[in-house]
């Protein structure tokens, strides 16, 4: 149950807004608004909350500081960045500094108060568009992007002609190299991408985006 809720926003405007859309969803709820993190942190020594609206930049100071005092002293509370920042770098702070949701301001109201209606089932809210930000993030950084790193610029060179279907001595003959030489490296893709065939070999470069550079250059 949301009993208590802390809203951080400076700007009084969006701070009546935020407040207004908060009490629709949870009505019983008492809210406790403050327009800069000195008066928020002051709140959270006096008070535990369930629930937290966190902007990210204050006249004095950060909002992820408040995001790390909750989570270090309140466990218990979803702390939600509300915000207009949506770039990777304020995405990745704020997660790791402890936020549960991540909301921008900019999303219409009724995707708002949908994302924060999401936390009576136990969802994390979070607008569509930081959704992509995250995922995209995590598609740059994640196996597929550490295994291009590990083929050397010839191995990457082979692995995109076999994934479009040429056969061994075709590859050869792009290249000026020998047969043996392109088989050679094809068993050395196989096993650093820890795959047995041509098909897995082709499923990786589809990851790696090594088909795609492909279309660019046709």
């Amino acid at each position: 149950m949301i009993g208590n809720i802390l809203i951080l926003e400076d700007v009084r405007q969006s701070r009546e807004w935020l407040a207004e859309i908060v009490q629709k969803i949870f009505p019983e709820a008492f809210l406790a608004k403050h327009a800069t993190l000195r008066e928020a942190e002051h709140a959270c020594s006096d008070q535990r909350f369930d629930l937290a609206l966190v902007d990210l930049n204050l006249p004095d100071g950060e909002g992820t500081t408040l995001l790390r005092r909750l989570a270090r002293d309140q466990p218990d509370c979803m702390s939600v960045v509300t915000t207009v920042m949506a770039t990777d770098s304020a995405i990745v702070s704020a997660l790791a500094a402890g936020a549960q949701g991540y909301l921008l301001k900019s999303d219409p109201e009724d995707v708002l108060e949908h994302q924060l209606r999401l936390l009576l089932s136990g969802v994390p809210p979070l607008s569509p568009q930081i959704a992509r930000r995250i995922m995209r993030h995590f598609q740059m950084t994640g196996p597929s992007y550490e295994a291009k790193s590990k083929l050397t610029k010839r191995e990457t060179d082979v692995l995109r002609l076999i994934a479009r279907g040429l056969r061994v001595a075709e590859v050869a003959e792009v290249y000026g190299l020998a047969d043996s030489t392109v088989i050679t490296h094809i068993k050395s893709i196989y096993r650093k991408l820890e795959v047995s065939n041509r098909a897995e070999a082709a499923i990786h470069a589809s990851r790696l985006g090594l088909l795609a550079d492909d279309t660019a250059n046709d």
